[in-house]
């Protein structure tokens, strides 16, 4: 079983629409879309989505850019899919903060990619297999 502790995360953003669609662009490539969007009506005071592959893991909520600014990682199943993770990030009006490439400092075998959202949220891919 592979190890996974958080069962979901949330984002709190200023701009829902636009990071929405941000999100929605830059994690396409690794399977990743939007599973579930609640209006104020349904939440009380805010816009949010639920994006994920087969369960909403990634909630992004309207209402207020969070602060500190936050990491968060996806996996990717392998090196090509972090590689088309950043060129897509990249073509939705993300920041580069790192190129796709290994990283052995943290493992002979990390490769990922890091890219800054629109609000500054240091968001990346990450494949811990080796090459193909």
């Amino acid at each position: 079983m592979t190890e996974l502790i958080i069962d979901h995360t949330g984002l709190s953003v200023a701009d829902f629409p636009a990071m929405l669609a941000f999100y929605e662009k830059a994690l396409a490539p690794l399977g990743v879309k939007v599973l579930m969007q609640l209006g104020k009506e349904e939440t009380g005071d805010f816009e949010g989505a639920g994006l994920g592959r087969e369960k909403p893991i990634l909630w992004i909520a309207g209402g207020g850019q969070a602060s500190p600014r936050v990491h968060i990682a996806i996996r990717a199943d392998n090196r090509a899919g972090v590689d088309a993770f950043y060129a897509a990030a990249m073509a939705a009006g993300g920041t580069d903060n790192g190129p796709p490439g290994l990283r052995k400092d943290y493992h002979p075998n990390y490769y990922a990619a890091f890219v800054l959202d629109p609000e500054g949220h240091n968001l990346e891919a990450v494949c811990h297999a080796a090459e193909a």
